[in-house]
């Protein structure tokens, strides 16, 4: 980190680089963090001052867990849960061969690996159906797989465009419905169970990196295009409410608060730039500089957002 910018309110030292992570965003487990380093994947939790009696932060690595290739993307299933006993850890992962992996642990002695195989090129995200039904994969084959979690994680129905797909969303409150982005700009709305599309939005720049769907308003949907944020309205989604020039050619991600449907966090470009924003706002809240890009999440009820920074997790408060 450097001294021009916002520095971080607590971090977290790794013995590697990171290269995603992700917070569950789920209330039985919104203390667990996965972080994925080159080969290996670290469970752990983190307990903020806010949580605890002696108010401070507490990071506690709980299992390491090896990883034949390079992973992606990880992601939390919603039965993940430490309030049952035995403990139930079950995430997803997403690896440089082209696989998706299931690993479930009791956080003890039982753990296992479930390899998913059927894309054809890297896969960029991988996410849970809040309803436990499916885990939607996202490739640079063109597709978005689901993949049924109740059959033993046999292949469902899938979709196919006509560019690499970047990022798949489902919403709590809109059951069965899966928000797919392409990286030629183009976001479609789906029904899963019906494998139809409802509506259909473009950025009008290109390459498309991520789209998020805000979970304080179903109707708000943002995408990361270039260094632009575009935001629609889906009620009223013939063009965009908002195009805002955020990072100089190229961001890799924006996320929405969980809290506000007009806060975002991004990271883009110059180097890995990190700037929490109020979307009707000029100046972000936040702006620092990180030393590699590796994820970026918000913490599911606390005002904290989380990116990587080279070895480091770093969290920053953020009064929304």
């Amino acid at each position: 980190m450097d001294n021009k910018g916002s520095p971080p309110t607590h971090s977290i030292s790794l013995p590697e680089q990171i290269i995603t992570f992700e917070l569950s965003s789920y209330e039985w487990s919104q203390n667990l963090v996965c972080i994925a380093l080159m080969d290996k994947l670290i469970l752990g939790s983190v307990r903020f001052p806010e949580e605890s009696e002696n108010e401070c932060f507490e990071w506690n690595q709980l299992k390491e867990i090896h990883h034949k290739s390079r992973p992606h993307s990880v992601a939390f299933a919603p039965e993940t849960s430490l309030a049952v006993v035995p403990k139930k850890v079950v995430l997803a992962s997403a690896g440089s061969d082209y696989k998706i992996r299931i690993f479930q642990s009791d956080l003890d002695q039982s753990d296992t690996v479930q390899l998913l195989e059927g894309h054809s090129s890297y896969v960029n995200h991988v996410s849970w159906d809040p309803d436990g039904e499916f885990l939607a994969s996202c490739s640079d084959d063109n597709s978005c797989v689901l993949w049924k979690c109740k059959e033993d994680y046999s292949q469902g129905p899938s979709f196919f465009f006509g560019s690499a797909v970047q990022s798949a969303k489902w919403h709590p409150e809109e059951s069965g419905h899966l928000l797919i982005a392409e990286k030629c700009g183009a976001i479609h709305l789906y029904k899963v169970h019906m494998k139809t599309s409802m509506l259909s939005v473009e950025t009008d720049t290109n390459p498309l990196s991520y789209a998020d769907w805000s979970l304080a308003n179903a109707a708000y949907v943002a995408a990361m295009a270039r260094g632009c944020i575009f935001s629609w309205d889906l009620k009223n989604a013939s063009w965009p409410i908002e195009n805002k020039p955020m990072h100089d050619e190229c961001g890799h991600i924006v996320k929405f608060s969980p809290h506000s449907e007009s806060v975002v966090a991004s990271i883009g470009r110059p180097n890995a730039t990190l700037k929490v924003i109020h979307l009707k706002n000029k100046l972000p809240q936040i702006e620092a500089k990180l030393l590699l890009y590796g994820g970026l999440c918000w913490h599911y009820q606390l005002p904290y957002v989380v990116a990587a920074s080279d070895r480091k997790l770093c969290f920053w408060k953020v009064s929304i």
